[in-house]
Order: C-alpha cells, then sequence, then structure tokens
C-alpha cells in the first residue's frame, strides 16, 4: 500500500493528512503552532514515522517554507487543495466557506471546477483568532464558546465590521447586563453577517453549503450562519484538516518515482534561518535563507524562499 501525506501550513495551526491510494483517509492531526511552526512540524510527523511516506504535498500560507524543510513532492495553493478536498468527498457541494484564524475564503464550486472564489488576509473581524480573544477576554474557554452561544434566546447586536468596534460593543453590552450567551450569539451572527459582506458582497450563496476551517468547531457559528443562510450548513468530517486532504489527494494524483521527501531524519536536523534583501529589481523583496547543520556542526544551504517573481523559491 502506498501512502500520500498531505500537509496544511496555517497561521495558528498545522494540518495533517494520511492517504491511501484509493484516496481514503487514514489519519488526520490538527496541531496549533503557537508561533513555532518548525516545532509543531516536527511533532506531527512523529504520527507518521510508522507509514512509508510515497509522495508529499504541502499547502497553506507556510507551503513555501515548511516544502522547502520536508521535501515536498508537490506544493498547491489553498484554494485548489481545498477545492480538490471538497469536490472528491462532497461533489454536490456548490459553495465553501473557510474560516481560518487569521483569514477567511469563499469559493464556489460548479461542474467539478472552482468557478470563483475571494479571499480576506486584511480584517480580523470573523476569524478564529478574533473568537480566541473574545474567549479569553471573557474567561471561558474557545471550545464552550458555542456551546453558551446556543444557549440564548434573544442574540444581542454587536457591531461587527471591525475587532475594535465589535469588542468595544461586547464591553459595553457586558457592562449594560446583557447576558452572555446572548452577547456571544450577537457576535457570532455579527461575524458571519461581516464575512458575507467582505466576500459574498451581498450574493445569495449557492447550496449545498460546506463550512471549514477551525471556526466550523464553534456550534455558535454554525448557527449562526444556519440562520442567516436559512439552510443547514454542512460540517464535514475532516473540517479542520480538508487542506491538508486536498494536498495529499495532489501528491497522489502527482506521485513520482521517487519522493522528494526528506524522511523522518528532519528530525535529526537543526535549522537556521538568515534574513536579506534582493537588489535584482525595485521590488527589493525580503529573502529568507534556510541552512541545516549535520550532527558534526557543519553548515548546508538548502534554500533560498521569498521572491516574488520566483528567482528563489
Amino acid at each position: 500500500m502506498r501512502y500520500a501525506l498531505g500537509i496544511d501550513v496555517g497561521s495558528i495551526s498545522i494540518n495533517f493528512a494520511l492517504l491511501n491510494d484509493k484516496k481514503e483517509v487514514i489519519e488526520t492531526l490538527y496541531l496549533r503552532t503557537f508561533g513555532s511552526p518548525v516545532k509543531a512540524l516536527r511533532k506531527g510527523l512523529k504520527k507518521f514515522k510508522k507509514y512509508e511516506i510515497s509522495s508529499l504535498g504541502v499547502t497553506g500560507s507556510g507551503r513555501n517554507f515548511i516544502g522547502v524543510i520536508v521535501g515536498a513532492d508537490v506544493i498547491f495553493d489553498e484554494i485548489t487543495a481545498h477545492s480538490v478536498a471538497v469536490l472528491h468527498m462532497y461533489p454536490k457541494v456548490r459553495t465553501v466557506v473557510e474560516i481560518g484564524g487569521q483569514d477567511s475564503k469563499l469559493i464556489h464550486l460548479e461542474k467539478g471546477v472552482a468557478r470563483d472564489f475571494n479571499m480576506n488576509s486584511v480584517c480580523a473581524a470573523g476569524t478564529g483568532s478574533f473568537l480566541d480573544h473574545q474567549a479569553a477576554r471573557l474567561g471561558i474557554r474557545i471550545e464552550d464558546f458555542g456551546g453558551i452561544a446556543l444557549k440564548s434566546k434573544k442574540p444581542t447586536k454587536i457591531a461587527g465590521r471591525c475587532t475594535v468596534f465589535a469588542e468595544s460593543d461586547m464591553i459595553h453590552k457586558q457592562q449594560a447586563g446583557y447576558k452572555r450567551e446572548d452577547i456571544l450569539a450577537g457576535l457570532c451572527e455579527s461575524l458571519a453577517l461581516n464575512y458575507l459582506s467582505t466576500l459574498a458582497m451581498g450574493k445569495r450563496l449557492e447550496e449545498p453549503v460546506l463550512l471549514l476551517g477551525g471556526v466550523a468547531a464553534n456550534k455558535g457559528m454554525k448557527q449562526a450562519f444556519n440562520k442567516i443562510l436559512e439552510t443547514e450548513v454542512i460540517i464535514p468530517k475532516h473540517y479542520n484538516c480538508m487542506g491538508a486532504v486536498g494536498a495529499a489527494i495532489l501528491a497522489l494524483e502527482d506521485m513520482p518515482k521517487k519522493t522528494k521527501f526528506k524522511g523522518f531524519n528532519f528530525f535529526n536536523m537543526d535549522l537556521i534561518q538568515e534574513v536579506s534583501e534582493c537588489r535584482d529589481c525595485p521590488n527589493r523583496c525580503e529573502l529568507i535563507h534556510i541552512f541545516c547543520t549535520d550532527k558534526k556542526g557543519k553548515r548546508k544551504k538548502i534554500a533560498i524562499i521569498g521572491s516574488a517573481c520566483g528567482k528563489y523559491h
């Protein structure tokens, strides 16, 4: 049996998916990076050490950096990876709502391809990191956020166009004596509306609608989307690892005779990063030079990444 491993490197998490050559999901793993993606990568790879990896696919915002380190056979953007995974597992889905830690995406699917998409990586309103922050401020676990929101009988209106205004409005509502569950439910609805106005721009989403990303675990957010869209959004089994599933499928479809995957020797490598500025053109791209050192302390440059033109990748 041949296996493909997919890795999705996001802003706050790194996700893994192992598929066999029949494109069946064998195992998945979701890990928070806590600001150290390489450390989380090492920890995650240990789970799959018992498998012989024939192909490796990488996606996500950190795909180029991590792809170079581990030796990816294929590297794809998040839109492609998510679309491939959804079309494979949920071929009837027409709309994908993906909300991650620090960005969000909207993908329209039609006749087996991604017809259109929008991304938001500028505004934090409606992302997982904002929900995490508000949960911490209210002294509740993010895992309990959705359950509390579901208890609300009358969600209060929260200004959700901006995280600063949303937080200020929440504080005002707390001081005015509004119930905590009403504030949380109101926040969920406000963030869902903000997502739709920013990415859908007033257009009605075609059904069925799939909700992906870490935010999909929040029952309050699911209820908010159900209410606003007037439909039951689908939460897939691998809602937080679908990007990794897509990367693994793409790795299977382009399986090399010999994988570039560096194997689990990666655990023994010490990595060093240095930054410089490219002066080959007026763009002045910031380049990241990646070195590794062996047990004898010998240093070797393994990659340069960061150029917009693709000269270094």
